[in-house]
């Protein structure tokens, strides 16, 4: 298991998604590295660690019971439980529900994301109140997530090509050193986002953490850390982790309590029908 001050440290022996399973750190020392003027090409080098951390070995499926917690000072903090079902279907083609079951003001509400090839991913949210799937448009991509500080946009998958990349130099995440990966979008409109600037660590290849900078800022309006790694069934997995609004103070944390990799999930999980119908995930919750 692996922490930082903060951390778990390597023992002998993997936004969302990232975010969820996403899915997916103390500071790193960034300085001016991460307001660094944008390039419109990327480096062979900071391209081939990008693509390293995308194919990264996550399993074939995954299951996991989440807790949510939404914070902010002066507030008490709210806490969901939330089951996360992932199944790779190769070529970048990727598919992911997200599963309420508590509190009972939103029991039963779903995500259900399939990420296609190239620029393309489908959302649809359900809403037990009004037993009724609706589409999210991908002009939502900057909508939070149930109120959560992760847009919709944070749990879709986004390929290596979507984006220029560079290296911007080393860094330190909680004494844990890491290689800084800039990434700015090839087409600025098919994200909120104009850079991600990533922490990776090279052993895990886990980004420890990602500043997110929106159109025309100079620093950074979200932060995720990953605060907490272990090897599980052979796949280093993110535990715990926090999306920070650095503009309100509001953030967003990610316990898992329970994950289970390659249990063969079915496609039909992963549909519309699926969606609606939380009976068809009993069997295959961790």
């Amino acid at each position: 298991m692996l922490k930082t001050r903060g951390f778990v440290r390597p023992t002998p022996g993997r936004w969302v998604p990232w975010a969820v399973g996403l899915f997916a750190v103390s500071l790193c020392t960034l300085g001016n590295i991460a307001v660094a003027a944008q390039k419109t090409s990327s480096d062979a080098a900071a391209v081939e660690l990008a693509r390293l951390v995308y194919d990264r070995p996550n399993g074939k499926d995954a299951s996991s019971q989440v807790i949510m917690r939404l914070a902010q000072k002066g507030k008490n903090t709210r806490q969901r439980v939330l089951y996360s079902y992932v199944k790779d279907k190769a070529r970048s083609e990727r598919w992911t529900l997200l599963r309420f079951v508590e509190p009972t003001d939103i029991e039963g509400t779903g995500l259900l994301t399939q990420d296609h090839p190239g620029d393309e991913s489908d959302q649809w949210l359900y809403l037990p109140a009004l037993d009724r799937v609706r589409r999210i448009s991908s002009s939502r991509k900057g909508g939070r997530f149930v109120g959560s500080d992760f847009f919709y946009e944070d749990l879709r998958d986004r390929e290596v090509d979507m984006d220029h990349h560079r290296l911007a130099g080393k860094g330190k995440v909680g004494g844990l050193q890491c290689d800084i990966l800039e990434s700015v979008p090839v087409d600025p409109d098919n994200s909120v986002y104009s850079k991600r600037v990533s922490c990776i660590h090279r052993k895990t290849l886990i980004p420890l953490q990602v500043d997110l900078f929106e159109k025309s800022g100079k620093k950074p309006v979200k932060r995720l850390r990953a605060r907490k790694i272990k090897k599980i069934q052979g796949y280093w997995t993110v535990l715990d982790s926090t999306m920070y609004d650095l503009e309100t103070g509001h953030q967003t944390s990610l316990e898992t309590q329970k994950t289970k990799y390659d249990q063969a999930l079915p496609d039909s999980l992963f549909s519309q029908q699926g969606l609606s119908d939380d009976s068809r995930e009993i069997n295959y919750r961790p």
